[in-house]
């Protein structure tokens, strides 16, 4: 893009071959040929079938698919469609997901204005914004999102709010002189009005510099439809184990196979066999359980005013290592506010004391300040029911004025019944001041003291440094001082004070005249009152979540447009860092990519970035290995919440744009929330890798007893049938039990887990094999007690297997409960009872029920039979105690 905002005026309409007057429809008619409608384009997206397919290309996806294929083969009609049906409901869900993300173009197409004023064949006419052309000139005023990028020509008391782009809530004003610096971020490029941006203030005229996907917005249009989503760390996760499961189930397989035909078994029984133990190796119910555990993580979630639009990112949220927030609206209020009065005499902090308890001597200077602030002022207070609740509308600045009055019981209505404005000095950007003149009718309120006895006042606000210009005179506890030396220096230093904590001054000054002409002269011989300073403040509840986060090994950083001294200061307030300097765009313009990874590493504040700055920062962050939350609302933040590993979007303030792009949205816009969600994604995290040890601890078990039992002459000791009856039972049903356990007591006390760390650790493997050998040893032990070579017709022996299986694994689950209870408390997680008793009498139904015994090709147990093998599965409740008390920190 040219830096148009660098060139005058005349330059600008040279380049473009236009003039003020714009340019003719037919020369639109070929520009519009060349350049393309004004509007954004969708880049080529994938097909819905593609995005369908892609669903069914996951290791652990295909695998499953391999399952239910070979249970075709083996003619297990049941547990084919039972496994497909899964496997369908994964990647329906999956395409669903990823349709809707795409539809963040779609949205930014929604913010193009549809008319505009426009100058052609040299007078004004309304065209649709899609026709708009570089050379046009448009006119603009107050109310009007700007339809394109413009270079000002003309600006009369212009003001546009630029949020959307840029982070920053106040609006800007704009003028027409070139900037001579080159690289200057968007919120400093005062001549520039950008594309979706919205007019505050005033009116102007600008020329049209660039159109459709040349604009700004069109430059975010771009980074948001090439920005690569990751896979979230569950899912890479589980696609390493899928892998790994599947290289597994292929050698125990291969192995049952080799020791069935060494020992006389035929060709096609071992064949069977051997594809069972595979498709026994592998988690039927994984899927299943994550995708129901992630949905019920999901409404929980949405209790507590997070929406989730992308499953996975349930789980990302319990990985999250850093969460990089925008400053406006996310972490503060999203209104500025006055949060200081500086008088001569008195400066009065209106932050943490209620300006109603204000009294004496400060009251009544801070309350004549205060009732001059909105005299002189444009915007409108409507008064609410309740406290707090008024309606306000203007520009911020003007508004956070009459808000702090309001609070003290001043209002412009109640001010006008005596002093009623009867004329005024707009503000313009060389004065940087305006003033109002009002005619005294009647008694003034007591803050009004020792004023003289004139028929109109006039109330002027602006620059301090503009006002003292214009100013003879100081107001010092009621009365008029002369403006020395020594005051100017005090009050340029308050004001230098303020400013380098971030904090926008403007200073306040009156004058009693004698009529309400309104010329340059009525602005001099001013009487200095005294400095106002507000900001965009912090949410309350955001220093305690910003503290939550520290305490979870969590790095918050803030990255906004905004400037670099607000930035800090609110950085300072909620306590990011130790260190707080902000590092600006302009620096991140100038760092090469090992610079900026050193950058990444240790700020925590970044201020005026552009939305390549964001994307930069986010992926910097990533290839230091970080799993990265970005938070915002505006336009500016789509390209980053696609990139982050999880986007979280504001639901009151986002942008449509902003909530298309992210995978959770904050229906309250609270950072808190944030924390709330993070807590609740290590909860569901905990939860599957919880499942994932049962699950694998258990098959291990089966493929042992596969391994080992035709070496005591049982060449099958479980049939194909049983061993999928087993895993889908304990898989399926146990495993959405502990996939709804509640929180472990550290949670939120302990760093977030290595993303580079699978789903299972070297630590994990001896606790998943002492578990394996244990099942093994107790079922083969009570099965080579019941087993006689000379009855090969009685299948007691492989009942007390299939049943002493299924009971301890029962009793696995139990023990492997969160450890903030009692592995048999009902209240804490009363799914888990209900899916204990169901799996308990399942499983005696597929032993006792004829038909079902008959198929499975089982035998009843006597009751003492039963009892002993319910006593052998416990066994392995009381080795996972003792290993975890023991042997685990």
């Amino acid at each position: 893009m040219n830096n148009w905002y660098t060139r005058t005026k005349d330059e600008v309409l040279a380049e473009l071959d236009s003039s003020v007057n714009g340019i003719s429809d037919a020369e639109a008619g070929v520009r519009l040929e060349k350049y393309g409608p004004n509007s954004l384009e969708e880049k080529r997206q994938k097909s819905p079938f593609k995005m369908l397919l892609q669903q069914f290309t996951e290791t652990m996806v295909l695998i499953l698919i391999a399952a239910a294929l070979l249970s075709l083969f083996l003619g297990k009609y049941t547990e084919a469609v039972a496994i497909l049906a899964i496997v369908l409901l994964f990647g329906f869900l999956g395409f669903i997901q990823e349709y809707r993300a795409e539809r963040a173009m779609a949205a930014l197409n929604r913010m193009v204005v549809p008319r505009v004023r426009v100058r052609r064949n040299g007078t004004v006419k309304e065209i649709s914004a899609k026709e708009l052309v570089p050379g046009d000139t448009v006119e603009i005023e107050a109310g009007n999102v700007v339809p394109a990028d413009l270079r000002i020509l003309d600006a009369f008391n212009l003001k546009v709010q630029e949020a959307s782009l840029t982070g920053e809530s106040e609006s800007v004003e704009k003028a027409t002189a070139p900037i001579t610096k080159e690289d200057v971020p968007i919120g400093d490029r005062k001549n520039m009005a950008y594309m979706g941006t919205l007019v505050t203030y005033g009116r102007g005229v600008g020329i049209t510099v660039s159109t459709g996907m040349g604009t700004e917005l069109g430059n975010i249009a771009n980074l948001i439809a090439t920005v690569e989503t990751k896979k979230t760390p569950l899912q890479e996760r589980l696609d390493k184990l899928g892998k790994m499961l599947a290289l597994f189930g292929v050698i125990a397989a291969a192995v049952i196979f080799g020791i069935g035909i060494l020992l006389g078994e035929s060709a096609a029984d071992m064949f069977l066999t051997a594809v069972s133990v595979a498709v026994a190796v592998v988690p039927e119910g994984l899927p299943a359980v994550v995708t129901i555990t992630l949905a019920l993580g999901g409404q929980r979630m949405l209790k507590r005013n997070a929406l989730i639009r992308k499953l996975p990112a349930v789980e990302t949220l319990g990985s999250v290592t850093v969460i990089c927030s925008d400053k406006t609206g996310t972490l503060t209020q999203n209104k500025m506010t006055v949060t200081v009065v500086d008088l001569p005499e008195h400066t009065i902090d209106l932050k943490p004391a209620a300006t109603t308890e204000i009294e004496g001597q400060g009251a009544a200077a801070l309350d004549f300040a205060l009732a001059v602030s909105v005299l002189c002022n444009d915007a409108t207070l409507e008064k609410g029911g309740e406290p707090g609740s008024e309606q306000v509308i203007g520009d911020p600045t003007e508004t956070a004025l009459l808000v702090a009055g309001a609070k003290r019981d001043i209002h412009k209505d109640d001010l006008y019944q005596t002093l009623p404005r009867v004329n005024e000095i707009p503000f313009d950007s060389d004065r940087k001041r305006m003033s109002t003149i009002h005619k005294v009718e009647g008694a003034l309120p007591e803050y009004f003291q020792n004023l003289p006895d004139t028929p109109f006042l006039l109330c002027s606000k602006g620059a301090p440094d503009s006002l003292l210009n214009v100013a003879d005179f100081v107001w010092v506890n009621g009365k008029q001082e002369p403006l020395n030396n020594e005051w100017k220096e005090k009050i340029l230093g308050a004001n230098t004070k303020l400013a380098k904590n971030g904090i926008r001054v403007l200073g306040l000054a009156f004058r009693m005249v004698e009529s309400d002409n309104g010329n340059d002269e009525v602005e001099k011989g001013l009487t200095y009152i005294g400095l106002t300073g507000m900001i965009d403040p912090p949410r309350e509840e955001v220093k305690v979540a910003v503290e939550k986060c520290k305490l979870a090994g969590i790095r918050p950083i803030m990255i906004t447009g905004d400037h670099p001294l607000t930035a800090a200061a609110i950085g300072r307030e909620l306590n990011f860092a130790e260190q707080y300097d902000a590092v600006s765009g302009e620096r991140l313009h100038k760092a090469d990519e090992e610079e900026l990874l050193s950058l990444a590493e240790k700020t925590s504040v970044y201020a005026r970035v552009s939305p390549e700055d964001k994307l930069r920062i986010v992926s910097a962050l990533q290839r230091r290995g970080e799993v990265v939350a970005m938070t915002g609302d505006g336009v500016n933040d789509s390209p980053a919440l696609r990139k982050a590993n999880i986007g979280v979007a504001m639901g009151i303030t986002g942008t449509d744009v902003a909530k298309e792009a992210a995978d959770m949205v904050l229906l309250d816009d609270n950072f808190a929330t944030i924390v709330a969600a993070v807590e609740e994604g290590r909860v569901i995290f905990d939860n599957l890798l919880r499942f994932i040890r049962f699950s694998l601890a258990g098959n291990v078990g089966k493929v042992l007893i596969m391994l080992v039992a035709p070496f005591f002459g049982m060449v099958i000791a479980l049939q194909p049938l049983q061993l999928l009856w087993l895993n889908l039972l304990t898989d399926g049903l146990l495993g959405l039990g502990l996939g709804t356990e509640p929180a472990e007591e550290d949670t939120m006390r302990r760093p977030p887990r290595d993303p580079e760390k699978g789903a299972l650790e070297k630590s994990d493997i001896i606790p998943l094999g002492v578990v394996g050998v244990t099942i093994a040893a107790v079922s083969l032990g009570l099965a080579l007690f019941y087993y006689n070579p000379n009855e090969l017709e009685d299948l007691t022996w492989q009942t007390m297997i299939f049943a002493t299986i299924g009971f301890a694994q029962v009793f696995q689950a139990l023990a492997l409960r969160s450890s903030a209870h009692s592995a048999f408390a009902i209240k804490t997680n009363k799914l888990m009872v209900l899916v204990v008793v169901s799996s308990v009498l399942l499983q005696l139904a597929v032993i006792y029920l004829p038909f079902m015994k008959s198929f499975f090709r089982l035998v009843p147990l006597p009751l003492e039979d039963l009892l002993i093998s319910v006593a052998a599965g416990s066994i392995v409740f009381f080795v996972i105690k003792i290993e975890r008390r023991f042997f685990r920190k």
